[in-house]
């Protein structure tokens, strides 16, 4: 087989393989904009009136607060101890490294249905805690750390260590040295774990599912609406907003991860 047909082959099957993952999410849109309660072609007309109904809904908007509440403390305490974690693995010789990196990264292996059992036994029976947004957000850490560390390790490990070594040389403490020297190089892979950890907080539901009390996530809310056949155009509006939103968010993150990366590239002369 040639180059061509080679490419040819490989660019169908790159073709069909993001159509057959993205095709289902795409068809959210357009049927949001449906004016009929049901999901079917053809389409009836073109209407706002879901849209409409989701911003009039006080119980999605208390879910939306909810899930704000939860998802924006999550990616600041995620990101912090993804950083201080991915510099003590990038800088320092740390006895059982390997294990202690296989355990952060534990929550990407196991399924979230049996972490939730296991969060919600934990939870309940060893501290006898109430479930509320906080056993949520506890449990989002968990989840969102790996993903920090990862991003983080990576740009951390993409600049000069040498920067530090000069600043420890002409005197600045360990601290100063953080402050002024590797958090302004980190920032882009801040930023960057910062919204993919708001992001996968924001729309996680196993999780969210065992350990929420009486205070439902946006997730819990769509899912509980999906009983309802005349609910069904405005959840499907509402996962409309949220692909959008997280498709953003992603984008975002990875501009600002090779917004940095490329700051790093020495300029030739």
């Amino acid at each position: 087989m040639n180059r061509t047909g080679r490419f040819g082959f490989f660019g169908l099957y790159g073709v069909f393989f993001v159509a057959l993952l993205y095709g289902p999410v795409l068809l959210l849109p357009p049927f949001s904009f449906n004016d009929n309660i049901y999901i079917a072609f053809p389409f009836k007309g073109f209407t706002l009136r879901w849209y409409q109904e989701m911003v009039n809904n006080a119980s999605l908007m208390a879910a939306l607060r909810n899930s704000l509440t939860v998802a924006i403390p999550v990616a600041i305490v995620s990101t912090v101890l993804g950083l201080f974690a991915a510099k003590a693995l990038t800088r320092y010789r740390l006895p059982g490294k390997g294990p202690v990196m296989a355990l952060i990264m534990i929550p990407l292996v196991i399924p979230f249905i049996i972490l939730g059992i296991a969060l919600l036994s934990t939870a309940r029976k060893m501290f006898d805690l109430e479930l509320s947004l906080w056993t949520i957000g506890a449990g989002h850490v968990l989840i969102c750390l790996p993903f920090s560390v990862l991003v983080l390790m990576s740009r951390l490990e993409g600049f000069d260590k040498s920067l530090e070594e000069a600043s420890l040389d002409l005197g600045e403490g360990a601290w100063g040295t953080f402050w002024r020297v590797t958090f302004p190089l980190a920032l882009p892979g801040i930023v960057a774990s910062m919204l993919l950890s708001f992001s996968e907080s924001l729309d996680e539901f196993l999780i969210a599912f065992f350990l929420s009390g009486n205070d439902a996530t946006l997730p819990l809310f769509i899912w509980s609406q999906l009983r309802f056949p005349n609910k069904l155009p405005g959840v499907l509006a509402l996962g409309s907003c949220i692909l959008v939103f997280s498709f953003v968010l992603v984008i975002a993150a990875e501009m600002v991860r090779r917004r940095g990366v490329q700051l790093e590239k020495p300029t030739a002369f």
